[in-house]
């Protein structure tokens, strides 16, 4: 408990440090931390190697080091915007920060009387997604796991929550997950969430990969429209691109899709649009492809197909 709490102290002391200097400033230090990342302390170095070799086997070890050197400063850029982020943009500037390509077709999903299931990644900053539904006046649900820290995961759920995103806990939230989907309201969920061998594998990214059944099933249960969404960095801080890679909404979906694979297929293939245009922005440090899919028995394959 005093250790989780030491650390509490430490990083609201951090942020507070981070939120008084100029976000000029915080880019410069994104910069060297993430020399030191990449070259020197080599965090995690293993994983992303192993990540990128297997998607793009044609990156050479020097593209391999510039890329990961590229998603650490994504990643600690994401930080220190977050921080920035509410001081900055406010509902009559966001247009200053923010581009919007699709912005007419997700409107017009935002603002329907039906519930919306929006899927995105650990791609860009889709915290900043999740602070901009809310500044609009629409606020959204996400489904994530708490953190390990009680003390940081209240202070970050009341950051999210003053802005609109509210969090639901992956465990034991089923209950309030059906209140939302009922209320018609914006369901948020990270696609790219390893579920374990019993998940619905599919392919992503050229890789097998294991999702949680439940956002397909969400769309195809619940009437409600699945939207893939990215919220990615331009080539300013704090400015964005805020788009989508497509929708499917049960009341025109194309019968190939109207199943749990082929949905989960769907959606993963359209997060993999957005990465493959901007490959630094996404999270290669995640651990998304764990174990390889369990071989089932023919009994089990009659069952399924039954």
């Amino acid at each position: 408990m005093l250790g989780r709490w030491i650390q509490y102290v430490a990083i609201r002391w951090v942020i507070s440090i981070v939120g008084m200097l100029p976000i000029e400033c915080c880019e410069s230090i994104a910069r060297g931390l993430a020399w030191l990342l990449t070259h020197l302390v080599k965090f995690r170095r293993r994983v992303i190697v192993e990540n990128l070799t297997a998607v793009y086997p044609e990156m050479t070890p020097d593209e391999v080091r510039e890329t990961t050197r590229k998603m650490w400063f994504h990643l600690i850029m994401m930080a220190f915007e977050v921080v920035h982020t509410p001081r900055r943009i406010h509902d009559t500037n966001y247009l200053d920060y923010v581009k919007l390509p699709d912005q007419a077709l997700m409107t017009e999903y935002l603002i329907d009387y039906r519930a919306l299931v929006a899927v995105t990644g650990h791609f860009g900053n889709f915290e900043v997604a999740g602070y901009l539904t809310g500044l609009l006046g629409m606020p959204s649900y996400t489904v994530a796991r708490k953190l390990d820290n009680e003390f940081l995961d209240d202070y970050v759920n009341t950051f999210r929550g003053t802005h609109g995103q509210f969090i639901l806990p992956k465990d034991g939230s089923a209950n309030r997950v059906q209140e939302v989907m009922e209320g018609g309201a914006i369901l948020t969920i990270l696609g790219d969430q390893h579920a374990g061998t019993k998940g619905c594998w599919i392919d992503f990214l050229g890789r097998p990969a294991a999702c949680h059944k439940a956002v397909a099933l969400f769309t195809l249960s619940g009437n409600a429209p699945m939207m893939v969404t990215y919220c990615k960095r331009m080539n300013r801080p704090l400015h964005f691109e805020v788009g989508c890679t497509g929708i499917a909404d049960p009341l025109d979906m194309p019968e190939t899709l109207k199943d749990t694979r082929h949905l989960t297929q769907w959606y993963n293939d359209r997060m993999a649009d957005a990465i493959h245009r901007d490959p630094e922005q996404y999270w290669w440090v995640h651990r998304r492809w764990k174990e390889k899919p369990v071989r089932k028995t023919r009994k089990q394959r009659d069952q399924m197909a039954a």
